[in-house]
């Protein structure tokens, strides 16, 4: 019944109205790099150049049969007192009613109150990964309810390795299982490559952000290639993967739209909400892009 309600839903509404939306005067300019959802409309996203490590709160209203943001109120940033690691990746633990946040400084994914407060607890993550290339370090992060696991990767494999490794944890934060995901070969060298996000749709599916980013000297003729990429993770531990969603942005003379969409999670009703990472509004040209598109089949 819900893929039919979304299928009803997406054939009334057209293309055009699966556009790039922003709220400038709420949504304060930043570094938005991830993104969950916490209940009653709330969502608890990270910038990883704030001033301290914590997260803001964002009220969304949103018109699910017309895939639209209708309204954002902040309810401000919630602050634990520490220095901002470089935070990448949240997402909210059920169980406990609590935050997990990945960094990319350290390579650790630690737990916070909802009040912005770290616990002392974190996944119990691979030494070798710790040590991993900070710039390419943990960037995604997600948990998944129906199978009570933790997910998160590297940006790009490990050095000396080919895949990257989706790490699973269990809810007592022990590293349960490893899977192995092929990403894709860049566009050319000069595309800038990566996997940002993970999400999952809570039915044991697993949603993989993999962007692309080629950036000239001059900055016009910018261009992003955003794909999301379904896995399942089961018995056998190389992933295989399926494109459900592309998204292309670029900066030009006649258009701003470019955006570096970094966080990802899902909507009421069967949506999926992107959030880019505009540079603190880069020069006053990029723009903290939000974008709605249907969880289920390309855009």
């Amino acid at each position: 019944m819900k893929s039919f309600n979304m299928l009803i839903a997406v054939l009334l509404v057209p293309l055009s109205a699966f556009s790039q939306q922003r709220f400038p005067k709420v949504i304060p300019a930043g570094n938005y790099s991830g993104v969950c959802a916490i209940g009653d409309d709330r969502y608890a996203v990270v910038s990883d150049k704030a001033p301290t490590d914590g997260f803001f709160v964002f009220r969304l209203e949103v018109d699910s049969l017309r895939g639209r943001i209708v309204s954002v109120a902040n309810e401000g940033y919630r602050s634990s007192g520490l220095p901002n690691c470089d935070m990448e990746a949240i997402c909210y633990f059920p169980p406990a009613g609590t935050v997990f946040i990945a960094n990319e400084q350290h390579n650790e994914v630690n737990e916070y109150t909802l009040d912005g407060q770290r616990t002392g607890r974190r996944l119990e993550v691979p030494e070798d990964v710790r040590l991993a290339n900070h710039n390419y370090g943990l960037e995604s992060l997600c948990y998944d309810a129906s199978r009570h696991r933790f997910y998160t990767t590297t940006e790009r494999p490990l050095k000396g390795e080919s895949s990257l490794r989706i790490l699973a944890f269990d809810d007592d934060l022990h590293l349960a299982e490893t899977y192995l995901y092929e990403p894709d070969a860049p566009v050319s060298r000069k595309y800038f490559h990566g996997v940002s996000e993970l999400c999952a749709l809570g039915d044991g599916r697993l949603l993989v952000l993999e962007r692309q980013i080629r950036v000239p000297r001059l900055k016009l003729g910018a261009r992003t290639v955003v794909r999301l990429y379904e896995v399942v993770p089961s018995g056998d531990t190389h992933l295989q993967k399926r494109l459900t969603h592309e998204v292309k942005t670029r900066l030009s003379l006649t258009s701003r739209k470019f955006a570096n969409y970094e966080g990802l999670c899902t909507l009421p009703g069967g949506w999926l909400l992107l959030m880019a990472d505009s540079q603190n509004r880069f020069k006053g040209v990029l723009r903290d892009w939000l974008l709605l598109v249907p969880e289920d089949g390309n855009m």
